[in-house]
């Protein structure tokens, strides 16, 4: 039986795994659908403290991962299929294979939201993205108009990453100012391959019979005019969704899905900890989710030290 089990290996999985390893619980920790969470699509991380010059976000997860290993946890690329939170140990069922552990640290992460308008999945892979650094170099996008859809820092660097390759960049915000940082704000606003579009959301994506991006559909928000933006890619970065749905009805979220703690890190349910952004809707940096990390395998090791007292 495992003492500790960490799922998701974003900042706050792979911070919880070095602090667990170092107490000698020899962690298991749960790579999830995308190792190294979030961060890994990024191109530089400019933010987390002890790289002046920035950091590309694959290399600092690369980094983190390493040294969570060095002390002892062990990566296990694989996917939760089943929680049962209520028995004593707490049983996951991870790729069809049932683990039985006596702490569970959920850092699962989030997920990007989508527009959940007409096109938008049927396109999605055919100029529909949700990662300009994982996809904006494709060849259908090169030298082509593309759109970036949001307003705060992801949609600034997203679409600063895009001008690298794209001849035009649009970016479409529903508000008639940035909510980015300021610096991001500025830096985004000074590139003249950069074209805001103000006041306006999109209302679908064209074109589904040709099978590939021809342009989205927009609606200004002001005046409620519709028109067309011809462009061969969609970049869509307006916030993400917490990837929490496995423990809805048994673990306390919000409306929005975030996991709420009653103590700490620590669950309704003895055992269970959480931390990162599947149940931060407030900051959701990298720094805290590392914080949280910290926080969550501290309470997990005091935890077990409390049933063997």
């Amino acid at each position: 039986m495992e003492k500790v089990v960490i799922i998701g290996t974003g900042c706050a999985g792979l911070t919880a795994a070095i602090y667990t390893a170092r107490a000698n619980l020899s962690p298991l920790v749960l790579t999830g659908t995308l190792p190294g969470g979030l961060l890994t699509t990024t191109s530089t991380v400019e933010n987390f403290p002890g790289f002046p010059e920035g950091i590309d976000g694959f290399e600092l997860m690369t980094r983190l991962q390493k040294q969570a290993e060095r002390f002892g946890a062990r990566i296990q690329y694989g996917t939760v299929d089943a929680v049962h939170l209520g028995e004593k140990p707490i049983r996951l069922v991870i790729d069809g294979q049932s683990v039985a552990t006596e702490t569970l640290i959920i850092a699962s992460g989030a997920g990007h939201r989508h527009l959940d308008v007409p096109g938008e999945h049927e396109l999605e892979k055919k100029g529909v993205t949700y990662c300009a650094t994982c996809d904006g170099a494709l060849p259908m996008f090169r030298n082509q108009p593309v759109v970036v859809v949001g307003g705060g820092d992801s949609a600034c660097e997203e679409a600063t990453y895009l001008t690298r390759f794209a001849s035009k960049v649009f970016l479409v915000h529903r508000r008639d100012s940035l909510r980015a940082s300021r610096i991001m704000a500025e830096r985004t606003l000074a590139n003249p391959k950069i074209q805001p579009v103000w006041n306006s959301v999109v209302t679908e994506v064209l074109d589904v019979a040709t099978g590939k991006v021809t342009g989205v559909r927009l609606k200004d928000v002001v005046s409620g005019a519709e028109s067309v933006l011809p462009c061969t890619g969609v970049f869509v970065a307006i916030g993400h969704v917490p990837n929490t749905q496995l423990f809805q009805g048994v673990l306390d979220m919000n409306p929005a899905g975030y996991l709420r703690p009653v103590k700490g890190t620590a669950m309704n349910i003895p055992g269970v900890f959480t931390a990162g952004d599947c149940s931060d809707d407030v900051y959701r940096q990298a720094i805290t989710a590392a914080g949280m990390g910290c926080s969550a395998a501290i309470d997990a090791e005091r935890y077990l030290a409390s049933l063997n007292a």
